[in-house]
């Protein structure tokens, strides 16, 4: 069968969980575009640990890790089903090659899983493993993660990362008129490098770029997007499934990246 790309997801805001209009259209349409896979690896900005922690979960919770938005969203649950089997794998490939690994039982799916998979396989009917990120590792470490999991990935199972191509949390609290210029500045840029395939550049994003400090006053929301770099292999192909600015802050980018052999 045909190989699985590892897909980068620029989830937004929770409300996308109601109305996610353009962006949610574009998740659906990247689902049915896909085979259909047998277990997605969901790697989440909103699940950070200072290891690499697998989630071994037979079946999710639904994690509300938000605070002050709309009632109607606290109402809603996506259940997947989990794959431990597959997790425990993942542990052990990992480990063999030196990573200190974790795994937990109980961890659910967070936000940043949850909003983008209910357009993408709405029934909650594709079984999900959690793998954590580190917020005080920069993009190195998440490459070389992504690197050490490519061997181990199936053709048939799925590596989403979601976070968000800018993400200025500061910025995003205050009205603007129009989208600041360093939002597309950043946008250009990292769809620039990403499909020249730039590792040293991308991996040097906060020095390279001159919006990358301000598109990312911290990492965490950008560094799942390396581990799906890595994990496609060095002979990838990034491809821009969908680009559009939300809320005048939010660069709703989504990326596959085709895995090669």
């Amino acid at each position: 069968m045909s190989r699985l790309p590892t897909i980068f997801i620029s989830h937004g805001s929770p409300m996308e969980a109601l109305d996610a209009g353009r962006a949610g259209q574009a998740w659906t349409e990247l689902a049915a575009a896909l085979l259909r896979p047998r277990t997605i690896v969901m790697v989440s900005a909103h699940f950070s640990a200072p290891y690499p922690v697998l989630g071994t979960t037979a079946q999710h919770d639904t994690i509300h890790d938000f605070y002050g938005f709309p009632q109607a969203l606290y109402a809603l649950r996506y259940n997947a089903a989990g794959e431990p089997d597959l997790a425990f794998q993942l542990a052990e490939a990992l480990q063999a090659q030196g990573l200190p690994v974790r795994i937990d039982p109980n961890r659910g799916l967070d936000h940043g899983a949850w909003v983008p998979l209910r357009y993408m396989y709405p029934d909650a009917d594709v079984p999900v493993v959690n793998l954590s990120i580190d917020e005080n590792k920069g993009p190195a470490y998440h490459y070389q993660l992504g690197q050490a999991l490519a061997s181990s990935l199936a053709d048939d199972v799925l590596l989403i990362a979601s976070g968000s191509l800018t993400h200025n949390l500061g910025d995003f609290r205050r009205p603007h008129r129009s989208v600041p210029r360093y939002v597309t500045a950043f946008q250009a840029w990292m769809q620039d490098r990403l499909k020249a395939r730039d590792i040293a550049a991308l991996l040097d994003y906060r020095e390279q770029s001159l919006e990358g400090v301000q598109a990312h006053p911290s990492d965490e929301h950008l560094l799942p997007l390396f581990v799906a770099l890595g994990a496609a292999g060095e002979q990838s192909e990034a491809r821009v499934w969908f680009s559009e600015i939300n809320h005048q802050i939010l660069a709703m980018d989504v990326y596959r990246f085709e895995r090669s052999a």
